[in-house]
């Protein structure tokens, strides 16, 4: 692998100084809800509860462009997965950045919050974000990326669903 920046480099020294049996039982379950198979039934689901709304596939759309688009740019960016520490999992098979779990996580939770005719409580922000927070930190504790991937995953989306939303589909429900 070529030459690490001392931030990520950094970064990953310090979730492996974090070790601990539970955490490595935990962060392979936790790394889950940032992934397709957990989060496209999701957004599969609640555009099929609401198939009569128009704008109902607002989620779906976000999450399955934005994950399209992440996978895009791992194609450009062609970058090597981290191997300063062991990964705790079985390393993925495709490129490092950005990350696509960081990608879809946000775009899951801020096209659910976006979505149109929502009115989300702050309770239901708070489990959003913590559960898009541990998948962040999974990607870093299982050593599969590097912080500087997880925080492109994370622009990626958080620039990419409030373009979408702003599409003349889904911008009059708004009112």
């Amino acid at each position: 692998m070529g030459a690490v920046n001392s931030w990520d480099a950094a970064g990953l020294s310090l979730f492996h100084s974090l070790r601990a049996g539970w955490l490595d039982s935990l962060f392979p379950v936790l790394t889950w809800l940032g992934s397709l198979a957990v989060l496209l039934p999701l957004a599969l689901l609640a555009w099929w509860r609401r198939r009569g709304d128009r704008c109902a596939s607002f989620v779906l759309v976000a999450l399955v462009s934005a994950s399209a688009l992440g996978h895009l740019v791992k194609l450009l960016a062609a970058r090597p997965r981290p191997d300063l520490f062991p990964s705790l999992i079985p390393m993925p098979e495709d490129w490092s950045f950005p990350s696509a779990h960081a990608v879809q996580a946000t775009a899951f939770v801020l096209a659910w919050l976006l979505r149109p005719g929502a009115s989300p409580r702050r309770a239901e922000i708070a489990v959003l974000l913590a559960a898009a927070l541990l998948v962040f930190a999974s990607r870093l504790y299982l050593q599969v990326h590097f912080p500087s991937d997880v925080i492109a995953g994370i622009l990626l989306a958080a620039l990419w669903v409030p373009l979408l939303r702003r599409l003349p589909a889904w911008r009059e429900a708004r009112q």
